[in-house]
């Protein structure tokens, strides 16, 4: 079976987009301080969730195929373990974002000064990740550069 690196690349990049500027974004409203003052729960509306759950099967399994594509097609093998590895690390810090500080602030409402806590610790994460999906942004493109028909 063929792999249209093309097209799935080009899914995976508006998926990635969307998880890197989604997070920007929640970074710079301060997302897990509004959420602590809030308490919306899991899916209600105000939940960061919501915007992501959609997305993120179809991101990952997207980036997973076109670096499946490209790797067969004989794409920059180094590239595409560093977008394969930066991804699973990234969803990783967002799992353990998820349990320990979303699902925290959403479902037990701590006091002011845990709740404090719990935003600086997402901050300083959620600044790797960042980090991180930039780095995969650019291997990304040149895993799969020119098999992108």
């Amino acid at each position: 079976m063929q792999v249209k690196t093309g097209r799935w690349a080009r899914l995976a990049t508006v998926g990635q987009a969307h998880w890197f500027f989604g997070n920007l974004y929640e970074a710079v409203v301060d997302v897990p301080r509004l959420t602590g003052d809030r308490s919306p729960g899991l899916l209600a509306s105000g939940s960061p969730a919501r915007y992501f759950i959609p997305a993120a099967p179809a991101t990952i399994a997207s980036t997973a195929l076109a670096l499946t594509g490209s790797w067969h097609d004989g794409g920059d093998r180094r590239a595409i373990v560093t977008a394969a590895a930066g991804t699973a690390v990234a969803t990783g810090i967002t799992v353990h974002l998820v349990r320990s500080v979303n699902l925290t602030l959403l479902r037990e409402q701590p006091d002011q000064v845990r709740r404090e806590e719990l935003a600086k610790k997402w901050h300083r994460a959620n600044l790797v990740r960042l980090a991180l999906l930039i780095v995969v942004r650019f291997a990304f493109r040149r895993a799969t550069a020119d098999r992108r028909r």
